[in-house]
């Protein structure tokens, strides 16, 4: 694999400052009322987003995810606006104001959704990949989870399926170390969660998700390598969220010392750092990036606020298929 142009290596900046960016700002807006539910932010983990949906066909392999879902679609090209009107539960969202926070959407992206289920996205990634494999298509499909869905019924039921027809499905552990509020060592006997996959003699990788070169280079690989066998494969994505497990989370299962600890890894210093190593980018760049990413951002808040709700008349669509 080619190492990332210079111009990749801002792009991936730029994707992951605007995650940082969107979802700091979906906090504000959620503490503020103007939308209310559930909402889980996606600080600290945007190296796993960006590294892996960079390494795949955007817009022809499919992704599916768990609700910590406002990030990803962004990344595969839905705009900042869709995801905030939907965020909003406005008509202009990308599920018509339908799904809200955890229920992100896109078939035209591939893009099958948040799922507010733990795991329940797991069997689904299944269901695509015989589809992928039956119909003889050159794709993969991704499908990402938190830590806490592997000890799901419906995980282990999925991945032995995967294992037995050969299908090109990417398990992608997300492992941020906390299931809710329960540190996963207290829940899983392994000390590394990827070793679930020898229980279904599957493939295995564990990845540094903190640094998102590191992502991209080993994700390349195991998509084109998938690609090649249709053969499952587990990944562990050993990462860190900087925020609760949802705004209501009041995070007093850790130390603050713990999280300061864990942000001398943030993954937007580590690229910036990198980036400037390389003389790729100055100081003012960064700057200008992040005016950009601000005006992005704000745009996408007001264009939300501003877009009007889903017709009462509607409230039946969209329920079943036609």
């Amino acid at each position: 694999m080619p190492a990332p142009t210079n111009a990749q290596l801002v792009e991936f900046y730029k994707d992951m400052l605007l995650a940082r960016r969107f979802e700091e700002r979906c906090g504000q807006l959620y503490v503020q009322q103007k939308f209310s539910g559930f909402c889980h932010l996606y600080i600290g983990q945007e190296a796993v987003s960006t590294g892996s949906l960079n390494a795949i066909r955007k817009g022809q392999d499919y992704v599916i995810s768990g609700y910590r879902d406002h990030v990803q679609p962004i990344t595969l090209g839905m705009t900042p606006r869709e995801v905030m009107a939907e965020m909003l539960g406005k008509a202009t969202g990308c599920a018509s104001g339908r799904g809200g926070s955890m229920h992100m959407f896109s078939s035209k992206l591939r893009y099958l959704g948040g799922h507010g289920i733990v795991g329940g996205q797991v069997p689904l990634a299944a269901g695509v990949g015989w589809k992928i494999k039956s119909m003889k298509e050159d794709l993969v499909i991704l499908c990402f989870m938190g830590d806490a869905a592997i000890n799901q019924g419906q995980f282990h039921e999925a991945l032995n399926m995967a294992a037995i027809w050969d299908l090109p499905c990417i398990f992608i552990i997300e492992n941020n170390l906390y299931g809710m509020g329960t540190a996963i060592s207290r829940t899983c006997s392994l000390n590394v969660l990827a070793d679930r996959a020898k229980g279904y003699n599957m493939r295995q990788a564990v990845v540094d998700g903190r640094n998102v070169l590191n992502t991209y280079a080993q994700m390349y690989e195991i998509v084109e390598e998938t690609r090649k066998t249709s053969k499952p494969i587990l990944v562990e994505m050993q990462t860190y969220r900087f925020r609760g497990h949802s705004m209501s989370d009041p995070q007093t299962y850790r130390l603050k010392e713990e999280v300061e600890r864990e942000r001398q890894q943030d993954c937007l210093q580590t690229l910036r750092d990198h980036m400037v190593a390389q003389k790729v980018a100055t100081d003012d760049d960064f700057d200008k990036w992040e005016e950009e990413i601000s005006e992005i951002v704000e745009d996408s808040v007001t264009f939300a606020e501003e877009s009007p709700e889903p017709e009462l008349h509607t409230i039946f669509d969209h329920v079943l298929a036609p």
